[in-house]
């Protein structure tokens, strides 16, 4: 059988060039990496960069870049001109990942390439991902998940290859944590993100700071940390400062981290709308 690294270098051979959209997470630089290894310079990893990016995504997309050997590129997306996207709604990625993609579609003439990659895996495929739709309207190719790879065999992949974020958390983009139907500004992303690096700073790794009405902060930490809420000081540390962050209220969601709590606010018909729409 042939191994996962060099099926998906395979594949990515027989392009004659590509544009890999960039996260700097773990699937974003498994395609990176291959594409690198397969297409040489004719292979392009490009960032977008707005308010929505958390603190240090972009120090780490271009290491990683940096250590693939990959040129990289940095883009400004300008999502937040988007009405659709401010507003919330449980389709809001597919705004976001639409102007991605536009921004990326109008690098193909500048560096001359004509493919457009993403890191989806198949583990995405079942999930509720609008983004999945802008894809497939902007002729994106998702090759992990052409080559039938879910989240654990790139991983695998990714620790073959000594990529350093081969075990790193996920980490959307900050609007994934503010409550649907609650606008998106600038200010309470930065709040967001404030508050997840003070909280990553006291030794949570895996932490989401979730922001719903009334300027309420619900806090999802992993499940074997929560005891550390109890020492003496944290609890009343952590109050303090998401307080002068801006929160009103500040609450410990007992069901731990997870990815995407949010999902289950979506209406069920919305859920099998854009599953359809993006597989049809």
């Amino acid at each position: 059988m042939t191994p996962a690294h060099k099926q998906l270098v395979d594949l990515l051979a027989e392009l004659p060039d590509c544009i890999v959209a960039f996260s700097g997470g773990v699937d974003s630089a498994v395609v990176a990496k291959a594409a690198h290894l397969a297409l040489g310079n004719r292979a392009i990893a490009v960032t977008g960069v707005s308010a929505s990016l958390a603190s240090g995504e972009l120090e780490t997309a271009r290491r990683i870049a940096e250590t693939i050997g990959i040129r990289h590129e940095v883009v400004s997306t300008d999502e937040f001109s988007s009405q659709g996207y401010l507003d919330n709604q449980p389709n809001r990625c597919w705004h976001c990942k639409t102007e991605l993609y536009e921004q990326l579609g109008k690098l193909t003439e500048k560096f001359g390439s004509t493919i457009l990659l993403n890191g989806a895996n198949t583990d995405d495929l079942s999930d509720f991902r609008p983004g999945l739709l802008a894809a497939k309207e902007h002729q994106v190719r998702s090759p992990l998940a052409e080559c039938g790879f879910n989240k654990v065999t790139v991983r695998e992949i990714a620790k073959h290859w000594n990529l350093e974020v081969w075990d790193k958390p996920a980490t959307p983009c900050l609007s994934s944590r503010v409550v649907y139907g609650l606008e998106i500004t600038p200010k309470r992303l930065a709040q967001i993100d404030m508050a997840e690096v003070f909280l990553r700073d006291l030794g949570l790794k895996n932490v989401r700071v979730r922001y719903h009405h009334d300027d309420l902060a619900r806090l999802e930490i992993a499940l074997g940390d929560l005891p550390r809420l109890c020492e003496e000081g944290i609890r009343e540390k952590i109050t303090a400062r998401l307080q002068e962050i801006g929160f009103c209220y500040v609450t410990i969601d007992l069901e731990g981290f997870r990815s995407g709590s949010f999902r289950q606010l979506v209406p069920a018909e919305q859920l099998v709308h854009f599953d359809s729409k993006a597989h049809d």
